[in-house]
């Protein structure tokens, strides 16, 4: 075999290339013979997938426009009551629209809400958290009481508050949750980054000249990327239950754009009666964040070695 010195320019560049995707494969192929160990969790991945696909190709899943209804078939129940049409599997809503279809396309807002919040929230309590957690000073000083200050509201209160001030819509939704969103993930990488940073293999890097940068970049980060991951995907599912009670309140998505939260609401009037307008969504709400959870707590027993089930 050829020494590295021999090896000519593009040769020594794709070298460490094949190692490290050599290094990804077998790392992957850990992780999934440690997921099959957990059946909760891969029962979770597995209907996360599901509504991941079905929110994807939801125009081929039904023939029912979701926004528009049909008063002649209002209030019809799932196929398999008395009164039920097949074409309408899970029955319709009071303006005559089918409830599958709206089901399957407010999956689309429900995971773009958990997906780009707990993103846009990463993004920044990480970043924040790793120049607080390293560097220390009256960075961390700030920053630490601005998340102390938005600690001391409740969540919820917290997002209506701001929906009431910046007003209903999807933009404003996703500004409301990440504007405290963010808090959780500052203070876990911000003590993530602490306890690493007076470690041996940091010191060895700062003897080797590595700026402080790339000490947090290429050193730390990875070290840490396990609690981020678990954190993200756990909250995930809050953002999820948050999203749904806004629009439930009526200050998130707005009809008729379909939304879970949204759904529930309307069908408050007709539970008696008409059980499945309501219901149907809220079991969507309950399956997919419960899915998310027991993923996240799968990836947390499987990527945390503290946890790790012997």
């Amino acid at each position: 075999m050829q020494s590295e010195q021999t090896l000519s320019p593009l040769a020594r560049l794709w070298y460490p290339l094949t190692i490290r995707l050599r290094i990804m494969r077998r790392n992957l192929f850990n992780f999934l013979e440690e997921l099959l160990r957990h059946p909760t969790a891969v029962l979770g991945a597995v209907v996360i997938i599901a509504c991941v696909l079905a929110a994807i190709f939801a125009p081929h899943l039904t023939a029912h426009d979701p926004t528009r209804g049909d008063l002649n078939v209002r209030l019809l129940p799932p196929a398999w009551q008395q009164g039920g049409e097949p074409a309408f599997l899970l029955g319709t809503d009071a303006q005559g629209r089918d409830i599958l279809a709206r089901i399957i396309y407010g999956a689309r807002i429900s995971l773009w809400v958990g997906i780009l919040s707990v993103g846009i929230s990463v993004l920044i309590g990480a970043t924040l958290g790793c120049i607080s957690g390293y560097f220390r000073g009256w960075i961390d000083q700030v920053v630490s009481r601005l998340a102390d200050l938005l600690l001391a509201f409740p969540f919820l209160i917290f997002a209506i508050g701001v929906m009431a001030f910046l007003g209903p819509g999807f933009v404003n939704l996703i500004a409301a949750l990440t504007f405290k969103g963010w808090v959780g993930f500052f203070r876990l990488v911000r003590g993530e980054m602490m306890a690493e940073k007076t470690k041996e293999y940091v010191e060895a890097a700062k003897v080797m000249g590595l700026s402080s940068f790339a000490i947090i970049l290429s050193e730390i980060i990875p070290n840490i990327f396990h609690s981020v991951l678990v954190l993200g995907t756990l909250r995930m599912g809050f953002m999820i239950i948050t999203e749904a009670s806004l629009s439930f309140l009526g200050l998130g998505i707005q009809p008729p754009t379909p939304a879970w939260g949204s759904m529930v609401a309307d069908g408050r009037d007709y539970l008696m009666t008409s059980w499945w307008v309501s219901t149907l969504p809220g079991l969507a709400i309950l399956i997919l964040v419960l899915s998310i959870n027991l993923f996240g707590e799968g990836l947390r027993d499987i990527l945390d070695p503290r946890l790790r089930i012997e």
